[in-house]
């Protein structure tokens, strides 16, 4: 729902009726995850994807209806068998769509969003009694507002949305009518939504402003960090959220001190220059963070090993360090290595293995194996 958050919470605020559906549920190989939403605003305007196209005029319509009738519809739609092959899938899959109309939830939602704070959205989409179903629940790590029909059963959701934000997972959750842990007849599904994921691009080259570039399109908050001040300007990394002089190791160490740094975070060190690099490995080995890379030839990397052991690391936590950077891709221009180093970052948190997909058989996409980077 991040996608189209910000147009539909502007819509909202200026009284437009909006219809807004969100996947709740999948089942086999469905073309997009639980949270991603699509909304059809009453003048006709659609904005966001439920499905890769596959069933977006059935979800327009029935947007449509719920604008009309102000009541919201759990709908289930299958994907044939063509319609995934278009969108890029082996197989059909089954998807739960919830639509219905957009209160001023959104706003608030909208507002947490904006300024990064971390929230989750809990929204009843099965329930026996009609009446608390479209209920909502805005829980934040110290807060919550809005109710979904009583204390018990919004104390057992705000617990375990507070999981699922810690966990940055989307997905349904089942109760009893009343909010009991093993009943069964309600379902509330919990969408989400964290600060963007950390990308540290460290030495300020040419390979580092096609990283950003990237780093930006992957959906990261981009900082570049380079002690030069000569060469670490916002003029030459204009996609970058932040550009810092600073020594690499120093800024890192004063960020994890912080606590802006979390195990989504990815380092890259493409600094090329062991007075630079060996320190910043050193912190960044040992803080937890979602991957550490660094750029350099064979023989720069053993270099570097040598001097990360005289330093006292052992052999477990150099498994950590990805270096050589990237994937074997046969890289040879910064656009091409940045998708090299890219794809070994979505490889990782995806636990795929980087080889092509025409020689495997099963699912393409798969359920995380690691934690999300």
């Amino acid at each position: 729902m991040r996608d189209v958050l910000e147009e539909l919470a502007t819509r909202v605020a200026a009284g437009e009726r909006v219809g807004l559906g969100t996947v709740v549920a999948t089942f086999h190989s469905a073309p997009r995850a639980p949270g991603a939403a699509m909304f059809v605003a009453e003048d006709g305007t659609v904005r966001g994807s439920v499905s890769g196209g596959c069933v977006e005029g059935a979800v327009y319509e029935l947007a449509q209806q719920v604008i009309t009738e102000s009541a919201p519809v759990l709908q289930r739609y299958g994907v044939s068998d063509d319609d995934a092959f278009a969108v890029g899938l082996t197989c059909g899959g089954i998807l739960d769509v919830f639509v219905e109309p957009a209160g001023d939830w959104v706003l608030e939602l909208a507002e947490s969003v904006r300024s990064g704070e971390p929230v989750a959205l809990a929204t009843v989409v099965e329930h026996p009694d009609p009446a608390r179903i479209g209920a909502h629940l805005l829980v934040w790590p110290g807060r919550r507002t809005g109710t979904l029909g009583g204390d018990r059963f919004d104390d057992a959701v705000t617990d375990d949305a507070r999981g699922r934000l810690a966990s940055g997972r989307s997905g349904s959750l089942h109760y009893g009518p009343d909010g009991q842990r093993r009943g069964e007849g309600c379902t509330v599904f919990v969408a989400t939504f964290e600060p963007p994921p950390r990308m540290l691009v460290f030495g300020a080259i040419d390979f580092a402003a096609a990283m950003v570039r990237i780093g930006s399109f992957l959906g990261y908050h981009v900082t570049v960090c380079d002690a030069r001040p000569i060469f670490a300007t916002t003029s030459r990394f204009p996609d970058a959220d932040q550009v810092i002089v600073d020594w690499p190791h120093r800024y890192l160490h004063a960020e994890l001190e912080a606590g802006r740094i979390d195990e989504r975070t990815v380092v890259t060190v493409l600094t090329h220059d062991p007075k630079f690099d060996v320190p910043l490995l050193e912190v960044a080995l040992r803080a937890e963070v979602g991957y550490v890379g660094a750029m350099g030839s064979r023989r720069t990397h053993e270099e570097r090993l040598d001097r990360l052991r005289a330093a006292g690391f052992g052999e477990h936590e150099l498994e950590r360090l990805s270096s050589p950077i990237g994937l074997d891709l046969g890289a040879r221009t910064p656009e091409e290595t940045a998708i090299s180093i890219a794809a070994e970052i979505v490889a990782l948190r995806w636990g795929g293995r980087g080889i092509r997909l025409s020689t495997l058989d099963g699912p393409i996409h798969r359920e995380r194996l690691t934690t999300e980077i």
